[in-house]
């Protein structure tokens, strides 16, 4: 059983101080800057399919004051030199634009859609370049001309790439992308992984307060672990620790009602023999006397029960009893083997105490609760040990801390209940057998183990070579 000084020890210290950037904090970082590169990748994707569609255009009309100045040029050629000339200054428009990355073409067309060179016209180009031919701005996109034969001319200027937009504004460039794209992109993957961490984070949440309520309707069972999966990081930490706390909930309640079972049946035994006298005594008036005396026998025995119980149970609140105060240990535990070896010498039995010698050990400590820990197993091992035999008692200051050992020839205890001798009201079978007739409620061992635990210190049972129980006691020296 888990005693609750333990959970008040616990409960009563302070948070640990986490590192503030913790594995959380890690996560959400990455988030962050995964969004920002997910952001950043769509900008950039968008961009580049934008220039990869105007590439991908083909033939394009070009407009603009540059544009307009060439055909211009082109129409006085046209005029005053015929087609010729004007074919001697497409061919050398061509030699001159034969290496530059995108075409542009200064194009004369007949009425029929035959290029002056013969070189091919886009339809889209020649559709644009006829629609524009009413316009007389300085930036017009195409113009009509008359040779001096009679035929007339469309003259316009073609591009192959995205160095214009057909009768756009942008002459010369393409257009940039709409500044909605990157907006929403960025808005997308902030929306996407807000959406991700928020299901990140609420998930375990979740499980928490499902688990919460749970306990909170007397599901004591309930575990949370299982439902993290293999995360790592603070809300884990956080499912781990409330699994600690159910587990000791359900280990407290459960030693909780084992305790009210055994004190029931411990307090019916003295309360059926106190009405078993009552009963003779009044069938048998002349058994008065002997009938009161077991009354009284038993009425100290409820006593010393109802006693040793309120112990337990203020050493399981916390709540000790006296104020602690400065005791030379060694002083009390040769108090406590003078007495005990008195009683073991009336039994047919003997105990030794090696370390008197050894001069002071002075501690700050609750005496009473120290002594009657000593004593219980000191006590103990007296009363379980075979007749003709030696307890033998170590005690001494063992580096930092102060120990006592007790060592005994008794029957020893099974391994598998070396840990359950501590439990309240619990009697091995084989210490019951060695100690029948001996009064106890199986309460001394769990009454010294609180009260060593409440100082800071451990009481442990080990099995003895040759036989017998071994109880080693250590308390912290501050």
């Amino acid at each position: 059983m888990l005693g609750s000084s333990t959970a008040s020890a616990v409960a009563t210290e302070a948070p640990p101080t986490a590192w503030p950037m913790g594995r959380l904090f890690w996560k959400s970082f990455l988030a962050f800057w995964l969004a920002l590169l997910v952001a950043g990748v769509g900008v950039g994707a968008a961009v580049w399919l934008h220039q990869r569609a105007d590439q991908d255009e083909g033939a394009i009309l070009l407009g603009g004051p540059r544009a307009a100045f060439a055909m211009r040029m082109a129409g006085a050629t046209l005029r005053h030199g015929g087609a010729e000339a004007l074919k001697e200054v497409l061919r050398e428009w061509e030699r001159r634009t034969d290496d530059l990355p995108r075409r542009v073409r200064l194009m004369a067309v007949d009425p029929a859609g035959r290029d002056l060179l013969a070189r091919s016209v886009a339809p889209e180009v020649l559709e644009d370049a006829r629609a524009a031919l009413g316009s007389r701005r300085d930036g017009a996109a195409a113009l009509e001309e008359e040779a001096p034969d009679g035929s007339r001319w469309l003259l316009f200027m073609q591009a192959d790439g995205p160095l214009g937009s057909r009768m756009g504004p942008h002459h010369g460039r393409p257009p940039p992308p709409s500044p909605w794209v990157p907006l929403a992109v960025a808005v997308i993957a902030s929306l996407g992984f807000s959406a991700l961490l928020a299901w990140y984070l609420a998930r375990p949440i979740r499980n928490l307060r499902w688990a919460f309520n749970a306990v909170a309707h007397g599901r004591l069972e309930t575990r949370v672990a299982p439902r993290m999966g293999s995360r790592r990081d603070e809300v884990a930490d956080l499912g781990r620790d409330f699994d600690a706390m159910a587990q000791q909930l359900q280990q407290l309640v459960a030693s909780q009602r084992r305790l009210l079972h055994d004190v029931s049946h411990e307090l019916r035994s003295p309360l059926a023999r106190l009405q078993a006298a009552i009963g003779l005594a009044r069938q048998d008036p002349r058994k008065l006397e002997a009938s009161l005396e077991r009354v009284e026998r038993e009425a100290v025995r409820l006593d010393g029960l109802v006693g040793e119980i309120l112990t337990l149970a203020r050493l399981e609140a916390g709540n000790g009893g006296p104020p602690e105060e400065e005791v030379d240990l060694m002083e009390l535990v040769a108090a406590i083997a003078e007495d005990a070896g008195f009683e073991a010498a009336a039994n047919g039995r003997a105990l030794r105490l090696d370390g008197e010698g050894e001069g002071e050990v002075v501690a700050q400590v609750q005496a009473e609760l120290i002594h009657r820990a000593v004593e219980n197993i000191v006590r103990n091992a007296v009363k379980y040990t075979a007749s003709g035999t030696t307890v033998e008692v170590s005690a001494g200051r063992r580096g930092s801390t102060f120990g006592v050992t007790v060592a005994d020839r008794g029957p020893g205890v099974a391994e598998a209940d070396l840990e359950a001798i501590f439990e309240p009201f619990y009697r091995s079978p084989s210490a019951e057998r060695a100690g029948q007739g001996t009064p106890g409620f199986g309460l001394g061992l769990a009454i010294a183990r609180r009260a060593v635990e409440a100082h800071g210190g451990r009481l442990v049972a080990r099995n003895r070579e040759g036989g017998g129980l071994v109880m080693e006691l250590s308390l912290p020296l501050a």
